[in-house]
């Protein structure tokens, strides 16, 4: 982890101008969190400051596929890749991006409870206390995915870390809404009018029919909700890094494989190993895809797989 913090917070000028502040950071964050960065970092003897650039390297930069899609029998599948680690330093030896490498061996899969009862399920990262995938079981299932923006994570952290912004970080809110919403549309609209620090997409599927919407986010409102609309043809929805109405930046096109794998599997065979092969298909799958993750609500099924990507293989 603490290999890891030093290459984030020395991946870009703002941050690394900001690293001396990284301790003072960890202790205004808010609570639970504050606490529990404070309690890794003593634990394992880490900086504060290591601690908090690991767990803030989301606000920042990453990319992502999620895509939420409803079977005919009404059985709603939610599934994601994450992918991180680019521009963090290339392994030629290995021929991988070397944090998307040191992550797989974080990754963790978590049960969240509540006097001995499960209140949501995460797939997760050791030592990151926010969620960017999760599940409450039989309401709803999140992803979070970077959106890339002018106003974007680095502005929004570095105005938080001088007293100039306030707003939620992005992943500290999607734990708080597994941790407390107990309705899918109690879910969205919080997730749909909360202040953020960063931009974001918000990935969530709910357990009945037509649940299921991308959210994209600037820092201050939604800027639009693309729903499920089984009437309209819309029997999934895909997410990458980009704006839905907008074409993918060129050489970064996972959107439209993903899309012809969906129309090529069809709506009545969709599974979770359908949904599993459709994250397999490069360029979905790619040297910085550091797992996969598939979650059908009805049945509070999550699973996660650490993944490669075989040569040839796209970086990104």
């Amino acid at each position: 982890m603490k290999d890891l913090a030093k290459a984030f917070i020395h991946s870009g000028k703002v941050l690394a101008a900001v690293e001396a502040k990284l301790n003072w950071l960890g202790n205004t964050l808010p609570y639970p969190f504050d606490e529990e960065i404070k309690g890794i970092a003593s634990t394992l003897e880490y900086s504060l400051g290591d601690v908090v650039a690991f767990n803030i390297f989301y606000e920042v930069f990453t990319v992502c596929t999620s895509i939420i899609a409803e079977n005919t029998n009404g059985t709603l599948f939610h599934a994601r890749n994450l992918d991180f680690g680019l521009f963090l330093g290339w392994d030629v030896q290995n021929s991988s991006w070397d944090v998307t490498q040191k992550l797989k061996p974080l990754m963790v899969s978590l049960d969240f409870q509540r006097n001995n009862k499960t209140v949501f399920k995460s797939s997760s990262i050791a030592g990151y206390v926010g969620m960017i995938t999760g599940m409450k079981p039989g309401i709803f299932t999140l992803t979070l995915n970077e959106r890339f923006s002018l106003d974007g994570g680095y502005i929004g952290v570095f105005e938080w870390v001088i007293g100039q912004r306030d707003g939620w970080w992005m992943s500290f809110l999607t734990r708080s809404v597994l941790e407390n919403n107990t309705s899918y549309e109690a879910a969205k609209d919080r997730l749909a009018n909360t202040k953020l620090l960063a931009p974001a997409y918000f990935i969530l599927g709910g357990n009945k029919s037509e649940e299921g919407c991308i959210i994209t986010r600037s820092r201050a409102a939604a800027l639009d909700i693309w729903n499920l609309n089984l009437k309209k043809g819309i029997w999934y929805v895909v997410e990458t890094n980009y704006d839905h109405w907008k074409d993918p930046f060129i050489l970064d096109d996972r959107r439209h494989p993903a899309m012809r794998c969906l129309n090529q599997t069809k709506q009545e065979q969709m599974t979770v190993s359908a949904m599993y092969n459709v994250l397999s298909t490069k360029p979905i799958l790619n040297k910085l895809t550091v797992s996969t993750t598939l979650m059908e609500v009805s049945k509070a099924h999550i699973e996660t797989y650490l993944r490669d990507c075989p040569d040839p293989c796209s970086p990104w």
